[in-house]
Parts: C-alpha cells; sequence; structure tokens
C-alpha cells in the first residue's frame, strides 16, 4: 500500500491564496486531505508505481511564468519530491501547464529536464476555469507497458475533481471574507473586529509588543444627511471607509466600521506616539478630502462637498490597561476609552486627537515625514 503524503497545510496556503481572503478558516487543511484521497483514488482506477499533484503559485501582473511545486505525492521519490519545484520548461509538467494539453509518453534518459527519468508517464493539466493551475502526473502504469486514451480521460475526472476541491475552499472563504466586511465600506464590521482586535491584543501580549486603539467619528455628520439626504450621506460614509482603508494598509494597521460614522482602527506594535502621528494623519486627510465628487451607484448627483471632519480617541495596551487584565476584559477596556478620549475631543472642539481623556493639540504634519514612516 503505497504512503500518499501532502505538504503542510501552512505551506499549501500561498497555492490556493488567488483572492484576498482571511485565512483563519480550516480550508487548507481539508483540502490537504482531499487533495490526498483524491491522488490516492486516481491511484485504484488508474493503478501506478507514482504519481503526484502539482501546482503553481498564483502570478502577479506581468510576473514571469511560475514554477510548478509538488504538494502531493506517492511512490518512492514521494518524500524527495514532496514541495520541491519543477523550473525547467522542459520538462512534462511544465509543458503541460503551459499548453493546457494532456501527455501521455516515455520518458527516456535523456530527459535530464525532468523529474522522473526513465518512465512512462502522464500528465494532466488541472485548471480553475479557463486557467490552468496545475498538473496531475502518474508514472509507470502497473501491469500494462504504457498508459492509454483511456487512462487520460479517466485522469482528466480526476483533475476536475482537484480543481473542485480547490474552487470549494476559495468559495468557502469568499463567502466568509464577505460575512466579515461591512457592505458600504468594505472594511471589518463590528463583529468582525472584536475578534480581530481580541487576537491582536493576546499576541501583542504575548510578545511584549505595544497595540494601540483609535475610535474615529465624524463630526456633525447628521448635517450631512439632513442637508443632501442619505444617499450622499451614504456616498461620503463609503469614500471615507474607502479613505481609511488606504492609510490603514499603507501604515499596517486593522480598519473596520463601528457602526453608523464610527470607525475603528486598531494598531499593532504602534506606542503612543506613533499612534498620535497615524491619528493626525487620518485628520488632516478627512479634513482635506472632497466628498461626492462624481455620479456613483449609490447617489447620482455630484455635489463637491467640503469641511467634513472628525474626532479621533486613542487608548494604548502599554499605557492604559493592566497585566491582571483577560484578554477580552483588555480588549474591551482599550475600546472603552479609546471611545471616552473621542468624546472629549468632541467635547473640547472637534476636529482633534485625544488620548484617554488628556487633549492632544493639533499637529502640524511634515508629509515627508510621514513618507519616510511608510
Amino acid at each position: 500500500m503505497p504512503h500518499f503524503r501532502c505538504i503542510e497545510p501552512n505551506e499549501l496556503e500561498k497555492f490556493v491564496h488567488r483572492r484576498p481572503l482571511n485565512l483563519s478558516d480550516p480550508g487548507t487543511l481539508n483540502l490537504a486531505d482531499n487533495l490526498t484521497e483524491v491522488l490516492r483514488k486516481a491511484n485504484e482506477f488508474v493503478p501506478s508505481d507514482g504519481g503526484s499533484i502539482l501546482l503553481d503559485q498564483p502570478r502577479t501582473a506581468g510576473g514571469a511564468v511560475p514554477a510548478l511545486t509538488f504538494i502531493a505525492a506517492f511512490g518512492e521519490q514521494a518524500a524527495e519530491l514532496l514541495g520541491s519545484t519543477v523550473a525547467s520548461p522542459n520538462a512534462v509538467a511544465s509543458r503541460v501547464y503551459a499548453s493546457g494539453r494532456s501527455e501521455r509518453l516515455q520518458i527516456g534518459p535523456e530527459a535530464a529536464a525532468d523529474h522522473y527519468g526513465n518512465r512512462t508517464l502522464v500528465a494532466i493539466p488541472i485548471r480553475i476555469g479557463h486557467e490552468v493551475c496545475g498538473v496531475l502526473e502518474l508514472i509507470d502504469r502497473r501491469q500494462l507497458d504504457h498508459f492509454s486514451q483511456d487512462d487520460v480521460n479517466l485522469l482528466e475526472i480526476f483533475a476536475d475533481y482537484i480543481s473542485i476541491a480547490i474552487r470549494n475552499v476559495l468559495e468557502g472563504r469568499l463567502a466568509q471574507e464577505i460575512a466579515q466586511r461591512d457592505n458600504l465600506t468594505g472594511l471589518l464590521n463590528d463583529r468582525s473586529l472584536h475578534l480581530v482586535v481580541s487576537s491582536v491584543v493576546e499576541e501583542c501580549r504575548e510578545a511584549g509588543s505595544d497595540l494601540s486603539l483609535l475610535f474615529l467619528d465624524l463630526d456633525y455628520f447628521k448635517h450631512v444627511n439632513d442637508s443632501h439626504g442619505h444617499l450622499v450621506g451614504s456616498q461620503v460614509l463609503h469614500e471615507v471607509g474607502r479613505l481609511l482603508g488606504e492609510h490603514a494598509e499603507k501604515a499596517n494597521v486593522i480598519a473596520a466600521r463601528y457602526g453608523g460614522d464610527e470607525f475603528v482602527l486598531a494598531a499593532p506594535e504602534k506606542n503612543l506616539e506613533a499612534a498620535i502621528d497615524l491619528a493626525e494623519r487620518l485628520r488632516e486627510a478627512v479634513a482635506e478630502g472632497v466628498y461626492c465628487t462624481e455620479p456613483t451607484e449609490i447617489q447620482s448627483e455630484v455635489h463637491d462637498l467640503t469641511g467634513l471632519t472628525c474626532s479621533i480617541g486613542i487608548a494604548s495596551l502599554h499605557r492604559h490597561t493592566t497585566p491582571d487584565l483577560s484578554h477580552e476584559r483588555c480588549k474591551s477596556s482599550l475600546l472603552r476609552l479609546a471611545d471616552a478620549a473621542m468624546y472629549v475631543a468632541k467635547e473640547t472642539g472637534r476636529n482633534r486627537t485625544a488620548v484617554a481623556g488628556e487633549l492632544v493639540r493639533r499637529r502640524h504634519l511634515d508629509p515627508a515625514a510621514f513618507a519616510r514612516q511608510d
């Protein structure tokens, strides 16, 4: 009975990361099991001395054609092949990957570019939609001296099973990602925020690093709705969410819509001073923005709204919590303190930043300094 192997789920991850996805679900582990099972079944129907599944790593736009990697295998060479790559364009797997056409052939010892040597081999492309993403290979058909066209036809069905297993993981993750996002802004929703912040609090505490939480609320946002209507208000929220998301990505922080016109940013490994700088940058970006400058699906009129401002409150792990708090209570305390600080900013004039109830003066920011930080 051959031993069927698959690379570790954390290594398998990069071969199925074909769209922006949350990686916290167990789908990759299930995929590893599924791929191994498909390879086992393929060997039952087309008994062979060895075989493998090779996948590419999704290429970037304009990037070079990626090498194929052995992600599952069985047979004498399985342990040696697993995790290795086939970089040569002359290898059978590379040709099948490039052409999208199945091949069955005898590989002689002169084919040094291939990974099997003197063997009979069949290679089947694996597709997601119309795009080839990998290759299914079997070597040395038992009881026969070659692979038949019937074998090719049968193995193409198993290649489809591999494609289905990969698509199921992608679609399941996409559904989970959609459920974690706020429909209007594209940022994390409040439920996901609580889960993420709890996890980040634990990670930062274990690493001994700081964590800052920023609570942002738009000033006089009700006036936008009252003056221009709720569709314009929704468009403004959409654009503010996009602005915060862009800044969050550059600063390597997590952004979420907490509800209404309130937003929260979690900044791992940023101390209080760094968080204040980030808050001031966000505050100025919101104030300098011009909103509803073109028709959209949300609202069809141009308004060119200016003068929108926000108030921001900040709390930090090292400054505002104690080690005796549980991770969950620590998270709740940070949110509560940052929220309270935001109200201090509002009560003392709006369009400013406050830290845990202590007002912070608005800073004159050097854009070049922020460019260096990013």
